[in-house]
C-alpha cells in the first residue's frame, strides 16, 4: 500500500483508530511526510487492510493503560492523533453512555497514558456538532458550544479535559473540529467501507452503485436557497493533511495550543449533492421525500480562516465534483470486492474507529 524509507529517528506518533475511515488517512499522510506510525485499533468498525503496511499496526483498547505506555515507550510516541470514537449521533441518542464511556471515559483514560508517558503533543479528532445549532453561519471557532446530542457533548467533554490537562502538563495539544468528512485517498489505498453509513455522499454513492434503491432527504422547507440543509463537506484527504500541518505546528510551538475547524467554508445543499453525484455518476438517483429530523440545523458552515492563517495547509481537493469522483471510485471498488487483503492481527476488538 504504501512504501517509503522512514528514518529510525523520525519522530513516532500513536494514532488511535487508524484503521478507521479518517485515521487511515491520516497515516498514509504522516508516513508520507516521514514520521514513523503506530497504529492502535480495535477493529470494531476499523479494518486490518486500511493500514498502511509501513506502519505498525496493534489491536487494541486505548483504555488499557499497560498496552498504551508500554507502546509509548517502546516506540519513543512523541505525539498522539486521536481518532478512536463513536460517532453515529442517532446512535449516541439511543445509547447515551455507551458514547460517554467510549468517546469521554476512555479517551480521559488515554490522555492520562499520554501524560504518564511524557508525550508531548495530542490532537483530537473533534467535530462541529460541538456547535450544536450555532445561530449565526458560518460558525468561527469563538461561537457558543451547545450540543444537541449527546455525540456532540462527549467530544466536548474530551476538548475540555485536554485544554485542562495542557494548561497542567507540558503537554501541548490540537483540537480539530471537523465539518463533513467526505471523498477517498485518490489513489484508492483506502476510504470509508464502514457498513452502514449515514453521511450523505457515502448514501448517495451507493445508490449510484446499486447498494441502495433511493436516497432520503430529510426535510424541503428550510430558509435555505432549495429548501434542503446546507453543510461543508471537506475532503478526507485535505484533512489528513490539515492534521499534518497541525503537528508540524505543535512541534514548532511548544507553548501553543489550537483550536481549528477544518472545513472549506463554502456550503452544499443535499440537492446540489446529488446533483453532483447524479454528473459524476451519469446516472439519475432516485430522492425520496422525508421529513426533518429532529436537532437538524438549516445550515451548518465553517468559517475556516483560522486554520488557513495559522497552518502551512492550503486545500488540495476542494471541488465538490472532486470530492465526490473519488467517493465513488471507492465505493465501486467496494462493490467489485476489492480492497486490499486483510493483515494479521489479534482478537478481542474493543474501540471504534473514525
Amino acid at each position: 500500500m504504501f512504501h517509503k524509507a522512514i528514518s529510525p529517528q523520525a519522530p513516532a506518533v500513536l494514532v488511535t483508530g487508524g484503521a478507521g475511515y479518517i485515521g487511515s488517512h491520516a497515516v498514509l499522510a504522516l508516513l508520507e511526510s516521514g514520521y514513523r506510525v503506530v497504529v492502535l485499533d480495535n477493529l470494531a468498525t476499523g479494518f486490518a487492510w486500511a493500514v498502511a503496511e509501513d506502519a505498525v499496526f496493534v489491536e487494541g483498547d486505548i483504555a488499557d493503560r499497560d498496552l498504551v505506555t508500554g507502546l509509548i515507550a517502546e516506540h519513543g510516541i512523541v505525539a498522539i492523533m486521536h481518532f478512536a470514537g463513536s460517532v453515529v449521533v442517532p446512535d449516541s441518542v439511543v445509547r447515551p453512555l455507551a458514547y460517554y464511556d467510549n468517546n469521554t471515559a476512555k479517551s480521559r483514560t488515554l490522555i492520562e497514558s499520554a501524560v504518564a508517558g511524557g508525550v508531548s503533543h495530542f490532537i483530537f479528532s473533534s467535530t462541529a456538532a460541538t456547535y450544536g445549532i450555532p445561530a449565526r453561519v458560518p460558525v468561527r471557532e469563538t461561537a457558543p458550544t451547545r450540543p444537541i446530542n449527546p455525540y456532540g457533548w462527549s467530544k466536548l467533554m474530551t476538548e475540555q479535559m485536554l485544554a485542562d490537562t495542557a494548561a497542567a502538563h507540558p503537554l501541548n495539544v490540537g483540537i480539530l473540529r471537523y465539518f463533513n468528512v467526505a471523498g477517498a485517498d485518490p489513489l484508492g489505498r483506502t476510504g470509508q467501507s464502514t457498513a452502514g453509513a449515514t453521511h450523505l455522499i457515502k448514501v448517495a454513492v451507493e445508490a449510484a452503485t446499486g447498494k441502495r434503491d433511493h436516497v432520503a432527504i430529510y426535510g424541503t422547507d428550510f430558509v435555505t436557497p432549495d429548501g434542503t440543509g446546507v453543510r461543508d463537506y471537506i475532503h478526507v484527504s485535505d484533512l489528513a493533511a490539515a492534521h499534518v500541518r497541525a503537528l508540524e505546528r505543535l512541534i514548532a510551538e511548544p507553548a501553543e495550543n489550537l483550536l481549528l475547524n477544518c472545513g472549506y467554508g463554502r456550503g452544499y445543499s443535499v440537492r446540489e449533492v446529488l446533483d453532483s453525484v447524479d454528473r459524476v455518476a451519469n446516472c439519475r438517483i432516485e430522492r425520496r421525500l422525508a421529513q426533518r429530523r429532529a436537532g437538524d440545523p438549516p445550515a451548518l458552515v465553517a468559517n475556516n480562516r483560522r486554520i488557513l492563517a495559522t497552518l502551512d495547509w492550503r486545500p488540495d481537493r476542494d471541488d465538490l465534483d472532486t470530492i465526490v469522483a473519488d467517493a465513488l471510485a471507492w465505493e465501486r471498488r467496494l462493490a467489485e470486492g476489492t480492497p486490499p487483503a486483510a493483515r494479521a492481527s489479534s482478537p478481542e476488538p474493543q474501540v471504534s474507529s473514525r
